[in-house]
């Protein structure tokens, strides 16, 4: 369940985590798509955490809406509007419910609306799906979101800027993917579900 206090420190993680592997995961982008997804990443998640350190936030649709604005004004490409879309829709949802699966499932319908991937088409959706089914069925751990973070090794991309380069992005892990993986990561170390 989500709470100020487990969703701040869960935020602050992420923050943490994505400046630490910017440059890997930009690395990741570089065969595949524009090179940028860790700096994009790097310049969103800082906003985030300027935002929230700077504003007092009291609950947790707040916290939600206030982390999707600055992902969506601040991260390049098309991160910014589907990490962005994700949270608002979390945000949304979360004046009604605190519990994890159902605002993750909701921050995925968002994800699907807008950028209308599907499964298997190496995605960050390829990440949230078998993470949200863990969830559901209280089983997330680590290996888990590792396990999907390298199932998309081995995909060919048909959706976003990699499925320009066909059959030379199988080989490559989704740089989306990573960052979804660090963001269930963090989550888990946040302690938001155990």
């Amino acid at each position: 369940m989500l709470t100020v206090e487990n969703t701040l420190k869960w935020l602050e993680l992420f923050n943490a985590k994505i400046q630490a592997e910017k440059d890997y995961l930009s690395e990741l982008d570089t065969p595949i798509g524009d090179g940028d997804h860790g700096n994009n990443m790097s310049r969103g998640l800082l906003a985030v955490h300027e935002a929230l350190t700077t504003q007092s936030a009291t609950d947790v649709p707040s916290i939600l809406k206030t982390t999707a604005m600055m992902l969506i004004s601040k991260v390049g490409g098309a991160s910014g509007p589907l990490y962005g879309t994700a949270f608002l829709e979390m945000a949304k949802l979360s004046s009604t419910t605190l519990e994890v699966a159902p605002l993750l499932a909701a921050g995925l319908a968002g994800i699907q609306k807008r950028g209308h991937a599907q499964v298997g088409e190496k995605t960050l959706i390829d990440v949230w799906t078998p993470v949200i089914q863990a969830v559901e069925a209280d089983m997330l751990d680590g290996a888990t979101i590792e396990t999907a973070v390298m199932a998309t090794k081995d995909m060919q991309a048909t959706k976003g800027r990699a499925s320009y380069v066909g059959e030379r992005s199988i080989g490559h892990i989704d740089p989306g993917a990573a960052s979804s993986g660090y963001l269930f990561t963090t989550m888990l170390m946040a302690g938001v579900v155990s």
